[in-house]
């Protein structure tokens, strides 16, 4: 590939950016796309549509202004620690990009270029293999400077993470101790309860913790199997809406009817009083028949406890001689509680975890064949020799540098996007008790599946597939590396622009909600009204490993081929102002991890830099360099040793709460008087089955919120009180009424 080439595909990516953020900043002035752009903004206040005028049909740049003016503090209250960390990434690749790009370009580019006594062409017919190290000639005395320029990128690589792990975990600390009164503090999820002939789930999970929690056990609540349950709520959910939807649209248009002059159709929705509802089920919401059926008790449990010490201590340690029983970790928070797949047993959880590793292994493979496709475009011989009938066609110049620079990566990003939606099922499947918890696991299934499929299938396409003997020899695979990064550079530079550019372009304009609104407000006539169980989550799971992947892409090309830097400079950059947009105006916040991604980073930024060192290391074998050799060995020794330095330091307080500062907090509550309210609050925090959902209710009825039962009293909670979980997959229902006149 040549200049042209990728100038070309640099030319189509800057023309697509430029044309979708122009049209966003148009569309997010229309009063009709409030829901798509300002959702979060919409749920948390109240937005007045801007009167007509000729600025809503003129791209503008404000947004870029509002969200680069932005603080801190408006990104946590906007979307919390995560949203906070998340950017923090960008931060960071930011700035040692910057660093690798000032050395690189003005030190490691014109020797490079210069490697060799050649007659050079013009800038615009080069190759782009002359400004990689690969163009240095064997034994040259400059290598020194590409053992220097590695030297500065991973000591300033790891000065930037201790920097950044210690100011995250100061965040999380924060959190910790800052955070209001959380049931998630209070609460340990035990899971593998043993069965019992004599009684129920729910006696055993008493009997067990008034035993040996005497002092500290309050109450708890079972989990139930209750499918047909979830279902029937949903659709009358889904029912109530879609009446007021209609109600609120009559009462607009006023259609009177002939004989009384009154709407053709109105319903009301009826006030579920307390009491009626007891007096028509067993005390739990449900008949005893239904519940025989449809409320199974599973053996899971929510478990409550007085203080958060009392609750980490029993989540942490072993409570039965039989791992596989009384399994215990902390509960995560109520909106972040995954319904379904604590009914899973606990003992076919592991089976679980094979099934889905195998399947994600499985699907590594088959995703081969694309990329084997998109590397024969890359490779104009191989091409011609393949489909003849192209011969022509390719002679072309715009078509060979559209064929060779910008195809293969759109091909290879296209199939890209159904990784994401399969790894979040394969982490569903694995029966994760949380939200949270699986966008985790699907975050790092995607990682490795970009980081094997886009780095190493592409760089070792060429002698890993037709050559599977490299296998047999692990200490080759540094040579085959060395060898085939710097020739594959060229086509990561152009993934960066389609893959990079264009990607946050299209997040920016949101396609797929921007379309799903306009076919409901023009096509269905819908005007559904803003609801936070409808509103997006931040996609951590693929723009972290999407960032994670070009940071690997920049370390290991930097000193092989750093023309790819000034490229991924402007993609962190926009990348900045695009998710600060994003998290302050779209994406809705519904639980809280802490920060949990931040090792996840962390480790693939150590692991870049190693792979970047070996690399090297490598190349400098090849090239005949002894002494940069001699001191890039060092430095793999030095960052290793700098990553268990920070998992010692820092990784442990993303793992367990200090009881330090739980022991505080559980001070503080007592000299405040907030036992009652925790309690209180602990009662209706994890309602399976809600029969009122927020959003739904129109006027209140009387409360039957009780306290909480203590040890040695029935133990178990009520389980239909009114929800806090917007994101619950069982949300309530409401009664309506649908008269017809």
């Amino acid at each position: 590939m040549d200049i042209g080439a990728l100038l070309t595909s640099a030319g189509i990516n800057v023309a697509i950016c430029v044309v979708l953020l122009s049209l966003y900043s148009i569309l997010r002035k229309q009063p009709s796309n409030v829901s798509v752009y300002f959702m979060r903004r919409l749920i948390s206040e109240q937005i007045k549509p801007d009167h007509f005028g000729i600025e809503r049909l003129v791209p503008s740049a404000s947004w870029i202004v509002r969200a680069w003016q932005a603080t801190n503090e408006d990104i946590l209250a906007a979307g919390g620690v995560d949203a906070l960390v998340f950017l923090r990434i960008v931060v960071f690749s930011i700035r040692i990009f910057i660093i690798a790009a000032m050395i690189c370009v003005f030190l490691v580019l014109p020797v490079n270029y210069y490697g060799q006594e050649m007659e050079h062409k013009k800038i615009h017919a080069e190759s782009l293999e002359v400004f990689t190290i690969g163009n240095v000639k064997e034994g040259s005395k400059w290598f020194w400077t590409h053992c220097l320029a590695l030297y500065v990128i991973s000591s300033s690589a790891c000065v930037l993470l201790y920097f950044e792990y210690k100011s995250i975990t100061k965040m999380r600390l924060a959190h910790i101790t800052g955070s209001p009164v959380n049931p998630s503090h209070f609460t340990v999820l035990v899971r593998g309860i043993p069965w019992s002939r004599d009684h129920s789930y729910s006696k055993t999970v008493e009997n067990f913790f008034s035993t040996y929690y005497p002092a500290s056990y309050v109450s708890h609540q079972m989990v139930y199997r209750a499918s047909r349950v979830d279902k029937l709520m949903k659709d009358a959910e889904k029912m109530y809406r879609v009446l007021k939807s209609i109600e609120s649209q009559r009462k607009d248009s006023y259609m009177p009817c002939c004989l009384c002059g009154g709407t053709t159709h109105s319903f009301k929705a009826l006030n579920i009083e307390a009491e009626s509802v007891k007096s028509k089920t067993s005390g739990d919401g449900l008949q005893p028949s239904q519940r025989e059926k449809l409320e199974k008790e599973r053996p899971a449990a929510f478990v409550f406890f007085r203080t958060r010490y009392d609750a980490v201590v029993a989540a942490q340690v072993l409570l039965s001689s039989n791992p596989m029983l009384w399994v215990t970790q902390l509960a995560p928070e109520p909106n972040d509680v995954y319904w379904s797949n604590l009914s899973i047993p606990y003992k076919q959880v592991w089976l679980r975890k094979i099934a889905t590793l195998l399947g994600a292994i499985v699907f590594m493979f088959v995703f081969l064949l694309p990329v084997t496709f998109v590397q024969g475009l890359t490779q104009l011989d191989q091409l011609r020799q393949t489909f003849p009938f192209l011969r022509g066609l390719l002679k072309h110049k715009f078509m060979n540098q559209l064929v060779t620079g910008y195809l293969p990566s759109v091909i290879l990003m296209l199939f890209m996007y159904a990784v994401p939606p399969t790894m979040m099922l394969f982490s569903t499947i694995e029966g994760v008790v949380s939200r949270s918890e699986r966008k985790r696991s699907a975050c790092i299934k995607v990682l490795y599946f970009t980081i094997w499929n886009v780095f190493f299938v592409n760089v070792l396409s060429g002698s890993i597939i037709r050559q599977l003997n490299v296998f047999s020899s692990v200490r080759d695979i540094p040579t085959q590396l060395a060898k085939a990064v710097p020739t594959q550079a060229t086509f990561f530079t152009t993934y960066v622009l389609t893959s990079g550019w264009a990607s946050l372009s299209c997040e920016v304009i949101q396609l797929f909600p921007f379309f799903c609104n306009w076919f409901k407000r023009f096509i269905l006539r819908k005007q559904e009204e803003p609801c936070s169980s409808t509103a997006l989550t931040f996609p951590h799971h693929t723009e972290i490993p999407r960032l994670l992947l070009f940071g690997l892409l920049g370390f290991t090309c930097s000193i092989m081929a750093p023309l790819i830097l000034p490229f991924l400079l402007v993609y962190f950059f926009l990348a900045f102002l695009v998710y600060r947009n994003q998290i302050l105006n779209v994406y809705v916040p519904k639980y809280e991890s802490g920060g949990l991604f931040w090792p996840i980073v962390h480790n693939t930024t150590i692991f870049s830099l190693v792979l970047t060192q070996v690399i090297a290391l490598g190349v400098f074998g090849i090239k005949r360099s002894p002494v940069a050799s001699g001191f890039t060995i060092p430095l793999i020794f030095l960052t290793l040793l700098f990553n268990e330095y920070c998992r010692q330091r820092f990784s442990p307080v993303f793992k367990r709460s200090p009881a330090q500062v739980l022991k505080e907090k559980d001070r503080q509550d007592e000299n405040l008087g907030r036992a009652e309210e925790i309690y209180k609050l602990l009662q209706t925090a994890y309602c399976q089955f809600p029969l009122l959902s927020p959003d739904l209710t129109i006027s209140q009825g009387p409360s039957t919120s009780q306290e909480l039962s203590m040890p040695g009293n029935s133990g178990q909670n009520k389980d239909h009180e009114s929800s806090k979980d917007p994101e619950s997959p069982n949300p309530g229902n409401q009664l309506v009424k649908l008269n017809e006149k």
